[in-house]
């Protein structure tokens, strides 16, 4: 299980220190103005990338739990698809960034897909924007998918995991700054969110396997 406590993503290190030593050599150099904005940068990639412990809950076994910080924008049942619903959940630039596991679960396939990080706003933002889709099963056979899609963002998205690796639930795997996730779940799910409520990544129930 990746135990990383270190108060800063191990995904933003570069980000933060790269702003730091740009910081200092602003500041050697007596270039004040440039040294405070480089400086902000700094404060906002700790901001962007910092690694809160969150409270672990014990759920029921078949639970699913919310896979990102965010709320929940909508909530629709499909009959034309291998799955009953799709729930999508939309993270901001204020939101945790990382990503952790909603489940006892096993990685049945990975796919990223890099693209532009156009505004949700545009018609262009499902097809070309960048993407990454996850296939999971759990440990009673139970299958669903998650498909993050990066907003306007600087840092593209990052997964930390490999096909058939085994993951506890509440588990860290990525980062993703400003995107939407998307949860595509079977016909035996029992949906426990409603549209407007505010996620939080392991600690949030989204709902259960029957």
């Amino acid at each position: 299980m990746n135990k990383n406590l270190f108060p800063i993503a191990k995904e933003g290190l570069n980000y933060v220190g790269i702003s730091l030593v740009v910081t200092l050599l602003f500041v050697m150099i007596d270039f004040d103005i440039l040294a405070f904005i480089s400086f902000m940068v700094f404060i906002s990639c700790i901001y962007f990338f910092r690694n809160p412990e969150r409270e672990l809950h014990h759920f029921q076994e078949g639970s699913l739990l919310s896979i990102s910080d965010g709320v929940v924008k909508s909530i629709e049942e499909l009959s034309d698809s291998e799955y009953a619903y799709k729930i999508e959940i939309e993270g901001s630039c204020s939101s945790v960034a990382l990503l952790r596991s909603p489940s006892l679960a096993t990685v049945e396939s990975i796919s990223i897909v890099k693209g532009c990080r156009v505004s949700k706003k545009s018609k262009l933002f499902s097809q070309l924007n960048e993407k990454a889709t996850l296939l999971f099963k759990d440990n009673k056979e139970n299958n669903f998918k998650v498909e993050f899609t990066l907003k306007n963002s600087f840092a593209p998205i990052m997964i930390s995991l490999v096909q058939g690796q085994k993951l506890q639930q509440a588990q860290r795997f990525g980062v993703m700054v400003n995107g939407l996730t998307t949860l595509y779940l079977p016909a035996n799910f029992r949906v426990n969110v409603s549209a407007g409520n505010t996620l939080k990544a392991s600690e949030s129930l989204i709902g259960y396997f029957s």
